[in-house]
This record gives structure tokens, C-alpha cells and sequence, in this order.
């Protein structure tokens, strides 16, 4: 594993940057129309929506097919929605991996991350693009958990003490300076997703984020935390049941044990707490 590389070719203009939006489903019928709506009505004429489906009893599947005909092609001639139907509940770390896999394959600049219910707000993306070309960043992280984040109210205080005990865990263990290490909202470089090596990703769980979060700080990628609010979902029940969460305990330790021989190189993260960046006034 290398440094990813910054070329003097890269994009530099919001409007000539090929975006990619990976959501993982399971049971989201309710939800994937408004959140594909509202994603691609953002000013990114290059944005596509890649859904990775794991064969939802509730139609979701079904639901992204017809999103694939409903929004047509995109303004580069791809098409604005694809979906990536797979066999059974494979997991979200898995999920990922192969819709990751296909952007970069695609030929995707950036890629996001996000979650299907509303817990990431779409009109982030405009802002983590912004400040992924104003710093350079190899992975913009949408953080909870510098200033200006924030949880929904609607969260009981034993889900906030889980969560922050989950990232208080996690960074005691792994020795990193991520804010938000169980964060599910980024943006990535695809050089960096290629340096880092997907088909190399063990976590299949939840612990996927903590995993790739490590790997970063590992290589010495450049990381840029910016403040989010992260809402609660609107409809459906959270999947981050008492057995995934016992299984995050211990795959950290697994993580710490698998990368043990790689070598740490400092990273640089920053904690972005200043107003949304909008491309337009980067000058």
C-alpha cells in the first residue's frame, strides 16, 4: 500500500468531477425514492446514484429498477441510477466494497458514501466536494463529533452514550485522532479507495468503518472532518442490532492485529468548523 497520488490532471471544477453516491439497501422501499429524489436534484451534473441491493424482501430492488428508467441518462451519457442486485443480506462492509468497486471501474473521481435513510443529508455532498477541492483531501468525513456537529434530539441518551463510547473504544484501541470513527458519511478520492485495496477489507459489519477509518490514518492520508447534523431516520428500524454491535467490539482488536506490520505514517486531519464551503467561492 502507497501514498494515493495527487496528479496535476486531476479535476479541479465542481462541473467537470464525475461523482458517485453508493448507497447500500436492505428494506429501504420507503425511503429510496425521496432520498434518490433529493440526490439528484443536487448542481452536480455528474452525479450518479449507484444502489447496492441485497435482495430486499420489501421491494427495494424493484423500486431502484425503475428509478434507473425514471431518471434516464446522465449529462456525461451514463446513466444517472444503476443498481447492483446481490444474493441474499451479504452486509454493508460488503456492500461497499463492490459498489466502490464498480465506481472506480466506471471511472468515478469521487465517490460518496452514505446511508439510505435520511441520517445523511444530501446537501452535504455539496460541501464535502467543496472542501475536497479546496484542501485537497484524500476522504472528506462527515463527523458528528467535532464542533458545530451534532445528534439528532430524538436520540435517547443510551444511543449516545453507545455511540460515544463506540468512538472513545475504538480510538483508544486503534491509537487514532478521528473524531467520528464509526462515521457512515464520506467523501473519498478514488486513489485513495485504489491505495488502500477494497478487495483487502475483512469487516463486513458495521466495523467496516472503523477499519477503513484506520486505514487511513495508517497511510497517512490526508482527512478532512466537517461538522454534520445527523438525523434520525425517518422511516423504518435502525439495523445496528445488540449482536452487530458486540461483533464491532471485537473485530477492532481483530483490525489492530491484522495490520499490525504496516507501517504508520502521520496524517493530517483537520477539523473543518467553518461556514459551508460552496464551490462557486473558492476562487
Amino acid at each position: 500500500m502507497s501514498q494515493p497520488s495527487r496528479s496535476g490532471t486531476r479535476p479541479v471544477r465542481p462541473d467537470d468531477v464525475k461523482i458517485t453516491v453508493v448507497i447500500p439497501t436492505y428494506n429501504e422501499a420507503d425511503n429510496l425514492p425521496a432520498i434518490a429524489r433529493a440526490i439528484l436534484a443536487l448542481p452536480l451534473p455528474n452525479l450518479k446514484l449507484l444502489v447496492v441491493d441485497d435482495d430486499s424482501p420489501d421491494g427495494t430492488g424493484h423500486i431502484a429498477d425503475e428509478l434507473v428508467q425514471e431518471y434516464g441518462a446522465a449529462a456525461n451519457g451514463g446513466k444517472r441510477v444503476a443498481v447492483i442486485h446481490r444474493t441474499g443480506k451479504g452486509g454493508l462492509g460488503t456492500a461497499y466494497v463492490a459498489g466502490m468497486t464498480q465506481a472506480i471501474a466506471e471511472g468515478a473521481d469521487f465517490i460518496v458514501q452514505m446511508d439510505a435513510d435520511f441520517s445523511h443529508s444530501p446537501e452535504y455532498i455539496p460541501q464535502m466536494l467543496g472542501v475536497m477541492l479546496a484542501t485537497d483531501a484524500d476522504v472528506v468525513i462527515g463527523s458528528r463529533y467535532v464542533p458545530g456537529g451534532s445528534l439528532d434530539e430524538r436520540w435517547e441518551w443510551n444511543r449516545r452514550l453507545l455511540s460515544w463510547w463506540a468512538n472513545l473504544y475504538s480510538r483508544a484501541i486503534l491509537g487514532l485522532r478521528i473524531r467520528d470513527m464509526t462515521a457512515g458519511f464520506k467523501m473519498w478520492r478514488h486513489t485513495a479507495l485504489e491505495t488502500i485495496g477494497l478487495e483487502n477489507i475483512r469487516s463486513n459489519g458495521y466495523t467496516f468503518q472503523v477499519e477503513m477509518a484506520y486505514l487511513c490514518e495508517r497511510l497517512g492520508f490526508r482527512l478532512v472532518e466537517i461538522p454534520i447534523h445527523f438525523e434520525d431516520r425517518r422511516i423504518g428500524q435502525s439495523k445496528l442490532d445488540v449482536p452487530v454491535k458486540l461483533e464491532s467490539a471485537w473485530r477492532t482488536w481483530q483490525i489492530r492485529w491484522r495490520y499490525r506490520h504496516l507501517q504508520h505514517r502521520p496524517a493530517a486531519t483537520v477539523a473543518w468548523s467553518g461556514a459551508q464551503v460552496n464551490a462557486d467561492e473558492r476562487g
